[in-house]
This record gives structure tokens, C-alpha cells and sequence, in this order.
């Protein structure tokens, strides 16, 4: 805090930094770059951390990005857990009533998940209880959606992601891309999802542990959905008779994302639908 000579008014950091954009403080990464460091000063002087305490907080941050890498995202784990995650989805994927809501898609989502035709087993050790995942991809009138692209992914039995265990399963294990029908259905085999704690293994997890939250994932399916001219979809299927529902500490449950998954002899099914929602290009056309 310094003193204006001319005024005798205090002039905080937060006021220099401001008036060090000049003219270019109304654009879109000044104005961002002040907005988030005045509610950064307004925490730091509601919390009051010592010099250790900050120094520490400082720590916290270079631990989450030397534990970051192509496999693995600790930033986005954070972001996930403290529920921006899911903020930022709901601000952004406003949909209308029946359509199918976004999700956080989570650290182990991979982009690169091999193309398989419809009816493929994505499970690659055989390890785990089989099921067979039906869907379809309908707009919000019911009409089918083909040649949508559906991106799976899960993790095995133990409830670990493939890219958690590259020396313990096979590459793209649990993973799968698939096209729809004209029908707008696609299918494939797997095994039947676990639950599992957050990675408790970095500083995420770490952090979850100190401040005694809630870390165990309920059991599910995650899915990325997209075809030209409609909003893309990201989201989970959630397994309805997890106990963990309730506590699920990516703040991702949704009712309408919680499904039964009917236990046969040797043999599970889901039947699972996603809406999708015109683009604004694609209704104006």
C-alpha cells in the first residue's frame, strides 16, 4: 500500500496494476487478469495466511503443474474437485428441458481413443464382468441422430483408468470411438464399471485427504458425444445402486444421468438415450 502524493489517498497494488493497462485495460485478457486478481486480494485479506501460509499455497501450485503431464491433468483434478469444474459446464451447456446435461469429462479423458465398429468389445485384458452398452442419439424431437460420434471411456474393475496404469493394462484398455446408425443406435461390449477414490496419489489427492473430503467416486460410464450442427455432449452415466451417489466429489451427479444396469446370468446391459441440441447456425438455417 502506497500513499498518492498529490491526493494523500492510499493506493493499493490491486489500483497500480490496474492503471498499468492504460488503454487496453477494457479488453478481454487485461480486464480477466484484474477481475481475478481482485477477488484473489479480496481472499487474501479475508483469510489473513502468514508468509509461511502463502509460501506453502505457492508450493501447492508448483507441485500440481510438476505432476501434470499428457496423461495426466492435477490442474484439471483441482478444478474438478472444487466444483468450477462444473460451474463452468452449467454456464455454458444451458440446455432445455429433456436435453442431456454436461458433466466435468474429467483428468483421463483421451481424444485419441481408437475407431471401432459397432458391436466391439472395448474391454482388452478380459478382466472384469461383462456388459453389453446399448444406446441411441436422438434430437430434441426424438428424431435419430446418425453419424454421431461417441467417444467411451472408464475405468477397470479396480477402478483405475488405463493411463493410470500403462505398465498394468493395455494401451486405449476401456476406450472406444463409435459412429451411429442411420437409426441413430450404437452398441458395444466392456465390463461393468467401479467405483473409485479421486487419485489420492498427487497433490490433489493429497489435499482432498488434509481437509477430510469426501474423495470416492460413484461407479460409471463417461461419454463424448458430437455431430455436425449440434452441441457437443460430455457427460457420465452413473451405475443407480452406487451408495456413493450422493458424495460423488466431482459434483457430476445429475438425476437424469443415474440408470439402472440390469444384472443377467454372466451378462449386464444398459439402454442408455442422449439428447442432443441444435447448434444456433444449424436452427437459423
Amino acid at each position: 500500500m502506497t500513499i498518492d502524493a498529490a491526493s494523500g489517498r492510499a493506493i493499493s497494488s490491486l489500483d497500480r496494476l490496474d492503471s498499468r493497462f492504460g488503454d487496453r485495460a477494457g479488453e478481454a485478457l487485461p480486464s480477466t487478469l484484474i477481475a481475478f486478481a481482485a477477488h484473489l486480494h479480496a481472499l487474501v485479506r479475508e483469510l489473513q495466511p502468514s508468509r509461511e501460509e502463502w509460501r506453502g499455497f505457492i508450493a501447492l501450485l508448483k507441485d500440481i503443474g510438476e505432476y501434470s503431464h499428457d496423461r495426466r491433468d492435477e490442474w484439471m483434478l483441482i478444478s474438478d474437485l472444487l466444483g468450477i469444474s462444473a460451474l463452468v459446464e452449467e454456464m455454458n451447456a444451458c440446455r432445455p428441458a429433456g436435453a442431456t446435461p454436461n458433466t466435468p469429462r474429467g483428468p483421463f479423458f483421451r481424444a485419441d481413443a481408437p475407431m471401432l465398429p459397432l458391436g466391439s468389445d472395448i474391454c482388452l485384458d478380459g478382466k472384469g464382468e461383462p456388459l453389453t452398452v446399448r444406446g441411441r442419439v436422438l434430437d430434441l424431437h426424438g428424431k435419430p441422430v446418425a453419424g454421431a460420434e461417441i467417444i467411451t471411456w472408464q475405468a477397470n474393475a479396480q477402478g483405475f483408468y488405463e493411463n493410470q496404469q500403462p505398465d498394468d493394462q493395455p494401451e486405449f484398455n476401456l476406450r472406444g470411438r463409435f459412429v451411429t446408425d442411420e437409426a441413430g443406435h450404437f452398441q458395444y461390449r466392456t465390463i461393468m464399471p467401479s467405483g473409485y477414490p479421486v487419485p489420492l496419489d498427487g497433490p490433489a489427492g493429497e489435499l482432498m485427504k488434509r481437509a477430510g473430503l469426501p474423495s470416492r467416486r460413484p461407479a460409471h460410464l463417461q461419454f463424448h458425444v458430437s455431430a455436425d450442427g449440434f452441441e457437443t455432449i460430455t457427460t457420465h452415466i452413473f451405475d443407480a445402486d452406487d451408495p456413493h451417489l450422493a458424495n460423488d466429489p466431482l459434483f457430476a451427479v445429475k438425476p437424469e444421468l443415474v440408470k439402472s444396469f440390469t444384472h443377467g446370468e454372466g451378462q449386464c446391459e444398459l439402454d442408455c438415450t442422449f439428447v442432443m441440441v441444435r447448434t444456433l447456425e444449424e436452427i437459423s438455417r
